[in-house]
């Protein structure tokens, strides 16, 4: 047990230290079986975050975020979640102003994350495989840049699914009524 929790923060340390090193725009920690974001890495990041317009934290074992990830990280452009244990979102999100993309897919959501509604470049949003039954339509329908959400496999309610699009000028995407996602 020792050695696999050894291995996974070498290999963390590994990620960070080859993102720092190169100079990289991106910071790949998918699949590190991280349960938090850990807090010694915005110190080895600290001169770069601003740098960093990627971020994947796919498949690990996040249950939350905290503002400090949202506000040190604030020049990303897309953020990988998918995959994890999230139901919210911190308020802070809202400080990704340059946001264009965001996954969130495959977590625990069972309300829609509105802080995202007021990210003016954001164009996507993937919250596919969650427990989402209502959505903010009014909102989103004034959100500058949104082009695509996934909403496929959520228990979407009967009124977001007859209101809903009408009302939009995004791809709304949608399973059928009743419909589940494959296991994996």
């Amino acid at each position: 047990m020792l050695k696999k929790m050894g291995e996974a923060v070498a290999r963390v340390a590994r990620k960070v230290n080859e993102t720092v090193e190169s100079g990289s725009d991106t910071l790949d920690l998918a699949e590190c079986k991280l349960v938090s974001f850990p807090v010694g890495i915005y110190k080895v990041l600290r001169n770069v975050s601003d740098q960093i317009h990627l971020i994947t934290l796919a498949n690990n074992e996040l249950k939350s975020l905290t503002s400090k990830f949202m506000t040190t990280f604030s020049q990303l452009r897309e953020l990988h979640l998918e995959g994890n244990f999230l139901h919210r979102l911190p308020n802070e999100v809202s400080s990704l102003q340059h946001l264009k993309a965001i996954d969130l897919s495959r977590n625990q959501f069972r309300d829609f994350p509105e802080q995202l509604t007021t990210l003016p470049m954001l164009e996507t949003i993937n919250l596919e495989e969650n427990e989402i039954a209502d959505v903010p339509v009014e909102k989103l329908t004034t959100m500058p840049a949104l082009r695509t959400i996934n909403l496929r496999f959520n228990p979407l309610s009967a009124e977001v699914r007859v209101i809903a699009p009408p009302l939009i000028k995004f791809d709304m995407l949608m399973s059928p009524e009743g419909a589940r996602a494959l296991p994996p």
